[in-house]
């Protein structure tokens, strides 16, 4: 073990060092001469430990915050861990789209086609002026629950696992933070807005919550520059960008994987970023 610290008895480091424990840093606190000594395993982990011991103690909002997350019953040791009954509506969600999976075969029968933005055996949707009459003629006849259809149509079991997965991991946070309403207001817009654009691209052949999950993405990681409550780690946003510029390239169908909904992926994305900066951090 490496001392890094000594400091008063009179401090109190008894979250601190829960919080340490969360963050899987081995380390000990122990008492000599009237003092306490933090102890490190690793001596890598010093500078940044120093540093966030030294806001610990500096900032009490910052204190306080520790320890509700230590108390909260979505936090187990630090990490973020709900149970269905913390994040209901993204549950619901995800069900839905479970059931959808078994009810349309895998987007094989013809009730896919009733969740898709327009039926592709009713217009001609090959041109973009095709599409845009299509679309308009399908919102006229009152279908607009076909702009949010489409998330729930997925074309193979590592297609919903793998968003949902992502929903609940994200979706949660949104609801149990910034509120259920809150959520409603992200899937609603993110859904739309990336349906929307990979309509107008490409046609109604897609489906999928990849949109809605790039879109809470996007908001979570501009929204947590605002105020830090989210928990994950910073390299899943540089994966999810670096995995949507590659879905611009042949790269996917070389490898077999076949084309995905880029355009949903990008609209998601672009409207949760959007969301984030327009909407207020609920306190």
């Amino acid at each position: 073990m490496y001392r890094v610290k000594q400091l008063e008895t009179n401090v109190n480091l008894a979250a601190f060092s829960r919080w340490l424990a969360g963050q899987g840093v081995a380390h000990r606190i122990t008492e000599e001469g009237g003092h306490q000594v933090l102890w490190l395993e690793n001596p890598d982990h010093a500078e940044p430990v120093l540093e966030a011991l030294e806001r610990f103690l500096a900032e009490p909002e910052l204190r306080d915050a520790v320890e509700r997350q230590q108390h909260s019953p979505v936090f187990v040791r630090g990490r973020w861990q709900p149970s269905p009954r913390h994040a209901p509506l993204v549950l619901g969600v995800i069900i839905a789209a479970v059931v959808m999976v078994w009810a349309t075969s895998l987007g094989r029968n013809e009730l896919a086609a009733a969740l898709m933005v327009v039926d592709p055996r009713t217009f001609d949707w090959t041109t973009m002026a095709g599409r845009i009459d299509a679309l308009a003629n399908t919102l006229a006849s009152g279908q607009v629950w076909r702009l949010l259809t489409p998330d729930f149509l997925h074309f193979s079991w590592t297609h919903i696992i793998f968003n949902a997965v992502m929903l609940w991991f994200l979706g949660s946070q949104v609801e149990w933070f910034d509120g259920r309403g809150r959520l409603v207001v992200l899937f609603l817009a993110t859904s739309i807005f990336s349906n929307g654009l990979q309509y107008l691209v490409s046609g109604p052949l897609f489906g999928g919550l990849s949109g809605v999950v790039y879109g809470i993405l996007g908001y979570c990681w501009l929204s947590q520059r605002k105020a830090p409550r989210f928990q994950f780690p910073p390299a899943l946003v540089t994966f999810a960008v670096a995995w949507m510029v590659i879905g611009f390239t042949p790269l996917t169908e070389l490898l077999g994987l076949g084309r995905m909904a880029n355009e949903a992926h990008l609209g998601g994305f672009v409207s949760g970023v959007a969301l984030a900066l327009v909407l207020p951090v609920k306190k």
